[in-house]
């Protein structure tokens, strides 16, 4: 049953792939930009921790649970924030490019779609970034929480903000992990078929747990990320088509064949 509900969400074959060339240096160009829009905000240590405190007091104030107590239940085992920090450290780059790969590979008109959707709220979370630096909660003393990454290990910063000349430490909000992980659980729900596709969602609510737990974020970093998503999921139209399987499009006439929708390049 699942091969041939797989069988049957096959695009139909006469559809194009965008060219490859064009799109590895279209991804490549958005992230390159994104990573040196984020050097800029670098340096403005006073106004990132005075927005810190901010963030604190906002969430004291919405009554969100503590960040603490997430962190309390990972370091009670070695193990578990270690798993936790190195999920951090790798799982989130390769997990968005491979869910973009498969795109590319087995659903040409959602990839079109996915690229758009995560370039446009990238961006907007760049903008983000250099209007409002935030030093994360593992930096803020009043937090007392523990920097697990130091601790722990792995990390990937510096053991200070000033010495950290590869990765910008006061970029916290809006959580470039969790609206990743976010967007990728999304694509693979609206693209696929399989009647477990749901599970997909332990991607980012895995990823919340280890980005609050180890520090890195605070809840409005993840509640920000995913308002950024939505707004960006309502702006870019979603590609559908108008017969339900593939096995209906080899049987149709060309002249009756499914026109795909919100699929131009």
């Amino acid at each position: 049953m699942e091969a041939r509900a797989e069988a049957a969400e096959a695009e139909p074959a006469g559809i194009r792939r965008p060219p490859l060339v064009r799109e590895l240096l279209l991804v490549t160009g958005l992230f390159l930009i994104y990573k040196l829009g984020r050097q800029l905000a670098t340096g403005h240590s006073t106004e990132a921790f005075s927005n810190a405190h901010r963030v604190w007091d906002w969430e004291r104030a919405l009554r969100l649970p503590g960040e603490g107590a997430v962190q309390s239940a990972l370091t009670h085992s070695d193990t578990a924030v270690h798993l936790a920090n190195t999920y951090y450290a790798t799982v989130h780059f390769p997990a968005t490019v491979a869910f973009l790969v498969w795109l590319y590979l087995r659903r040409p008109t959602h990839y079109v779609w996915a690229r758009r959707v995560l370039a446009l709220v990238t961006g907007a979370a760049l903008v983000l970034h250099l209007a409002f630096p935030l030093a994360p909660p593992r930096l803020l003393a009043e937090t007392g929480l523990l920097d697990t990454g130091q601790v722990f290990g792995p990390t990937v910063y510096g053991a200070s903000p000033e010495a950290d000349t590869l990765s910008n430490q006061f970029a916290a909000m809006p959580s470039l992990h969790f609206r990743w992980a976010l967007m990728v659980a999304i694509g693979l729900i609206v693209a696929t078929r399989s009647r477990r596709r749901r599970l997909w969602l332990l991607h980012p609510l895995v990823t919340l747990l280890v980005i609050v737990g180890t520090a890195n974020h605070y809840w409005l970093d993840a509640i920000v990320a995913s308002a950024l998503l939505g707004i960006a999921l309502a702006v870019v139209p979603l590609p559908h088509r108008t017969a339900s399987t593939a096995g209906q499009v080899s049987r149709l006439t060309p002249a009756d064949e499914p026109v795909l929708v919100g699929a131009a390049r």
